[in-house]
């Protein structure tokens, strides 16, 4: 299996959606309810590209996950910090594609100066049928740490789920801190 890891562009929108969709539908991994439409998949790109990163990993020219950084909370002393998700094609979970794509994504955020790392995971008491705890074990061994958690705040298919915000330090933190560079500089 030879995996390609390229930046995300907006007319990647539909071939992203279908590895999203399976999730909306049939996971309690995200809390959407309804798939976007292609158009709002197309939005999501081109805004999360205006300053962050969104990168997706290729098997034999086929898009199979992607991972993107956005902002965490939308203040500016939160410039340092950035909200990271991946989606990896339910056929090609486990097979290493999610953890080169968060290194990726994590190598190109210290570039741009990013400090702390945040990821929203979905947890539950008991797994079921829409979602184990699966994400939390590869946040871990991502070196993600838990530092807060949020009882039966997601309701989907029925069911209370909780969930857990995971952080990881990816840089030094200083009292006179550079500022963030723009992913588009970056590229430049």
């Amino acid at each position: 299996m030879k995996i390609r890891i390229r930046q995300a562009v907006p007319d990647d929108a539909a071939a992203l959606l279908k590895i999203y969709e399976y999730y909306v539908k049939n996971t309690a991994v995200t809390f959407e309810y309804e798939v976007p439409s292609a158009e709002e998949f197309r939005n999501r790109i081109s805004h999360t590209l205006e300053k962050y990163p969104f990168i997706l990993a290729e098997c034999d020219g086929v898009p199979v996950a992607y991972a993107c950084a956005g902002e965490f909370i939308g203040r500016r002393a939160y410039d340092w910090s950035a909200e990271l998700t991946v989606y990896t094609d339910k056929n090609y979970q486990n097979c290493g594609i999610g953890s080169l794509l968060y290194n990726e994504l994590e190598d190109i955020l210290k570039q741009m100066g990013i400090t702390n790392l945040y990821a929203c995971i979905a947890v539950t008491e008991e797994e079921d049928e829409y979602l184990s705890n699966s994400s939390i074990g590869f946040h871990k061994h991502m070196g993600y740490k838990p530092v807060g958690e949020f009882h039966k705040c997601g309701y989907k298919f029925g069911r209370w789920y909780d969930m857990i915000w995971a952080e990881k330090i990816i840089r030094d933190h200083y009292s006179n801190q550079p500022e963030v560079i723009n992913y588009n500089d970056l590229k430049k």
